[in-house]
């Protein structure tokens, strides 16, 4: 249930005791059976409430306005994606939900965006429509990624690797951050829409500080649970890479997100995907693989493995699975 997700402390383990550390460790291998751990942070709260604030003004604006951002070929890697468009890939009802995404940019020089393009686009934020907004939102992207990164070190021990086995990994990869805005279920057209279907996240792990609203459930034992982390604390769920790189022993997070009964409000959020470069090949890790669980998965490259997902989940243009 609920109680199987763990309140851990990342802050303690960069700065405590050997003890401390491996405490750390085995409470969030622990937690994350359940796909989920909340976690200490030292994101700045001033700069979530101001990116909050003027991704408020943004979504504020009308649709003709925003559509004006959206990245053509970009599937949903870079710039404005609209209502009704994402789908969960265990439905065929679009999700009731807009976006803005955006990534660190990386050089146009580079081997990585050379060679994969579609992973790093150029960046398209609507600094036209609400000035200094890229400057605000690229910190806050800076600030996650790096709690981020940290948090791998974490996990990797806990699969028995090196602290630093994440790090070479998830430099210059197309982490991508997302703001959503989950409209009123009031003004949501028939057909049995909900903010956000049944899913579990592509990439390795995914951060999600406070949102403005309740809303997000996560799947635990079967059931499904309010996801109510305490005060001041991050959100954590793995992702699909990380399920394949640990031959499952941390399963996918699956959740998804619900207006509760009754509430006819809007709802914030700012979550994180931490991809690994697009090279990478996810083949589960010897220390991961044993008699009792034999390796489940063959090789994939992370690229070819987002590809995949962006069809499933509706962001191809050209090629959309479900009509929008």
């Amino acid at each position: 249930m609920a109680d199987q997700i763990l309140d851990v402390d990342l802050l303690a383990f960069e700065k405590g005791s050997e003890s401390t550390r491996r405490a750390v460790v085995d409470g969030v291998r622990r937690s994350l059976a359940t796909g989920f751990v909340y976690t200490s942070s030292d994101l700045s709260d001033d700069l979530l409430d101001t990116a909050y604030g003027m991704l408020a003004q943004f979504f504020s604006l009308a649709p003709e306005e925003k559509q004006k951002f959206i990245a053509a070929g970009a599937h949903g890697q870079t710039g404005y994606t609209g209502l009704l468009v994402e789908t969960a890939a265990s439905s065929d009802k679009p999700d009731w939900k807009e976006m803005l995404n955006w990534a660190s940019p990386i050089a146009s020089g580079h081997p990585l965006r050379r060679k994969y393009p579609g992973s790093y686009p150029d960046q398209l934020l609507p600094d036209v429509a609400v000035p200094g907004i890229s400057k605000v939102l690229y910190a806050f992207h800076e600030a996650i990624a790096d709690l981020q990164k940290r948090f791998l070190r974490v996990i990797a021990l806990g699969i028995g690797c090196a602290e630093s086995f994440f790090d070479d990994m998830v430099t210059d990869g197309p982490t991508l951050t997302r703001a959503i805005r989950y409209p009123s279920m009031k003004q949501a057209p028939g057909g049995g829409h909900i903010w956000a279907g049944a899913h579990g996240d592509i990439n390795l792990i995914t951060a999600r500080p406070r949102a403005t609203a309740p809303g997000l459930q996560v799947e635990v034992d079967g059931e499904w649970v309010d996801a109510i982390p305490p005060d001041d604390k991050v959100i954590i769920n793995s992702g699909i890479m990380l399920e394949r790189l640990t031959n499952g022993a941390i399963p996918i997070g699956w959740h998804r997100v619900i207006a509760a009964p009754g509430f006819e409000g809007e709802r914030y959020s700012v979550v994180q995907f931490c991809h690994p470069r697009p090279w990478t090949v996810l083949a589960p890790v010897p220390s991961c693989c044993t008699p009792d669980n034999p390796q489940r998965y063959s090789a994939i490259s992370a690229a070819d493995a987002l590809d995949e997902v962006l069809y499933q989940i509706n962001l191809i243009e050209d090629a959309r699975r479900v009509a929008d």
